[in-house]
């Protein structure tokens, strides 16, 4: 088994863009949830979310390949460059078949489709974009990313829900450790701010409703907590074997050692309450990893902000970290860029790998009462730390779980 380095870092979200403007987001410690201008929110209970106001499709792409994209996929390329230049692969190292694209999304091109039969209602079908077959597929991001690369190894794109995004990094890990390939691009994009596909999860009223204070909106672990907010946004790790990145010289960011997934088995929304399943996905990752609970330094959680999920999550890092949980740093940074659904846990990924390399733990923002149901050492405030292992928590609807274990390189 090859151990395997991230050597590079894309991301595109509402705090900041590439590896050192995610950062700076993470470092400000400032949420960026709004009222949506988008498109008109008011027939829905919740009317907020955390948009991405500064992207420009064609400061990534060509004009013509910006056209016939949809902004999942167009998120899912931009971050992809990104996180490659960050590597400094050359073509060769992309081009060889040894190189495979993971990438998680839990609506894909959905809210594409749903804008196409706006288009259709109000045109027919001559209004239709030709590009609608090929943009709505669940792997048309991984699809897309290979094709604008010339990766030429697996291209896999899943639909696990919120845990999609950490699902694909954890078997491109497995991929690359077993030398199915030497590099994997792997992450997760999401773009669902579109009026029935925000309007849907409006509607069975998982969202926050704290419409006349966005900025507070979402709140991890908060005894306030009302829902969680809508985001769009795409993060992607370059994943390769540590002999090739020593070999090339590539600059070492940190260290994947772990995976685990498990399923509740119990409900389409609510968590198993005893956490025993997310908590069997967390033991797996940490046998993956050859580490034991309490050599676990920080914990970036799922923490969703909403009411059930975070009091099944505390049970299950109970459970799977033992005494250590009620000490190990954890922080839910939620709170800054809301949820982005499958996206989270690749972002998620991205700021724990920076986390390690930079010394410094994130806050929680928004944290003001901590719900003492929760029972954790959840971090208002950055805090200066160096912990050597760390451990970033995805949960989703359908019961699904995964957990990643990194080191610090």
């Amino acid at each position: 088994m090859r151990r395997v380095a991230v050597t590079g870092i894309g991301a595109v979200t509402p705090i900041g863009s590439g590896a050192e403007g995610l950062w700076a987001g993470v470092l400000a410690n400032r949420s960026a949830v709004q009222a949506i201008d988008r498109f008109d929110a008011s027939p829905f209970p919740s009317r907020i979310a955390a948009q991405i106001n500064d992207f420009v499709p064609t400061d990534h792409l060509d004009a013509k390949r910006a056209r016939r994209l949809d902004r999942f996929s167009q998120l899912s390329v931009a971050a992809a460059r990104m996180a490659v230049g960050q590597s400094c692969l050359t073509d060769a190292d992309r081009t060889d078949g040894r190189t495979g694209v993971w990438i998680g999304s839990a609506l894909g091109g959905v809210a594409f489709g749903e804008e196409q039969h706006a288009a259709y209602v109000l045109g027919g079908v001559r209004a239709v974009a030709p590009t609608l077959a090929t943009a709505v597929f669940g792997g048309a991001g991984a699809s897309n990313v290979a094709i604008d690369l010339g990766s030429r190894g697996p291209a896999v794109g899943n639909a696990n829900s919120c845990a999609s995004g950490a699902v694909a990094i954890g078997q491109a890990f497995h991929a690359v450790r077993s030398g199915t390939v030497d590099v994997a691009i792997a992450g997760g994009a999401e773009a669902p701010l579109a009026p029935l596909t925000h309007g849907a999860f409006a509607m069975i009223r998982v969202l926050s409703q704290r419409n006349d204070d966005p900025g507070s909106a979402s709140r991890p672990f908060d005894r306030d907590r009302d829902g969680f907010v809508m985001a769009e946004g795409a993060a992607m790790l370059i994943l390769e074997s540590w002999e090739q990145a020593e070999r090339r010289n590539a600059t070492i960011l940190g260290e994947v050692v772990g995976f685990g997934a498990s399923t509740d088995a119990y409900h389409l929304t609510a968590p198993l309450p005893s956490g025993e399943a997310a908590a069997a996905a967390i033991s797996t990752a940490l046998g993956d990893a050859g580490v034991a609970g309490g050599d676990i330094g920080y914990v970036n959680a799922h923490a969703s902000s909403t009411q059930l999920n975070e009091l099944a999550e505390a049970k299950a890092l109970q459970l799977s970290l033992g005494a250590s949980a009620a000490t190990v740093p954890v922080s839910g940074t939620k709170g800054l860029y809301g949820h982005a659904l499958g996206a989270s846990g690749a972002i998620e990924a991205a700021i724990t790998v920076m986390a390690l390399r930079h010394g410094l733990v994130p806050g929680t923002c928004n944290l003001v009462d901590l719900d003492e149901r929760c029972d954790l050492n959840v971090l208002r405030e950055p805090l200066a730390a160096r912990p050597t292992v760390a451990l970033s928590t995805s949960f989703g609807f359908g019961g699904m779980n995964a957990a990643l274990v990194f080191r610090s390189a």
